[in-house]
């Protein structure tokens, strides 16, 4: 079940599963954003409110142009230009689009990681991936294959082994709107 390979981490996405794996700077835990069931589950282990909203992160800006809008002008370049990387840019939303994802709101978290293994399940997975770090809600994040093991052991369906990247906080978070900070990183 533990360090696995990324093929059958990738046949569990797409079975509906749920999985941690490595991102940027800490552990995170993801499915696919269409599988409802899963993302309950996910926020029931958390003991995450569904109405704070989950990140999408995706291997490429095609896997997010059906969710998101980017804005006109410098600000959409801005945010091309921070991608693939350790950018979360939060984007006005599609009509309609994954309320479970955006916490009821008209906007949506994502960002197109630049974390190898994270980003090779998304381009396998032919789908962007819900991306919440690996914590109970109030805990702080965790790093590494062990702890990830020893916080929800048969909880998760898989657990993807890897080295998370040199960021030491979690990533920055920008509103895709004004260009605001919500979240340094």
């Amino acid at each position: 079940m533990f360090n696995i390979p990324l093929q059958r981490a990738v046949r569990t996405l797409l079975a509906g599963g749920l999985i941690a794996y490595p991102t940027e700077a800490v552990y995170g835990l993801g499915c696919l954003p269409w599988q409802h069931e899963t993302i309950l589950r996910l926020l029931a282990i958390k003991r995450r409110s569904w109405r704070k909203g989950l990140t999408l992160i995706a291997s490429n800006f095609e896997q997010l142009e059906p969710l998101v809008i980017l804005p006109s002008g410098k600000l959409r370049g801005e945010i091309l230009d921070s991608w693939p990387g350790p950018s979360t840019w939060v984007l006005n939303a599609r009509q309609g689009c994954l309320p479970w994802i955006s916490g009821g709101r008209d906007t949506l978290a994502v960002r197109v990681t630049n974390h190898p293994l994270a980003r090779e399940l998304c381009e396998q997975a032919g789908a962007p991936l819900v991306s919440t770090s690996a914590n109970r809600s109030g805990q702080p994040p965790l790093r590494n294959v062990l702890q990830i093991r020893r916080e929800f052991g048969s909880e998760l369906d898989d657990i993807v082994g890897g080295a998370v990247g040199e960021l030491k906080q979690p990533t920055t978070i920008r509103d895709g709107r004004s260009g605001e900070f919500l979240r340094e990183g």
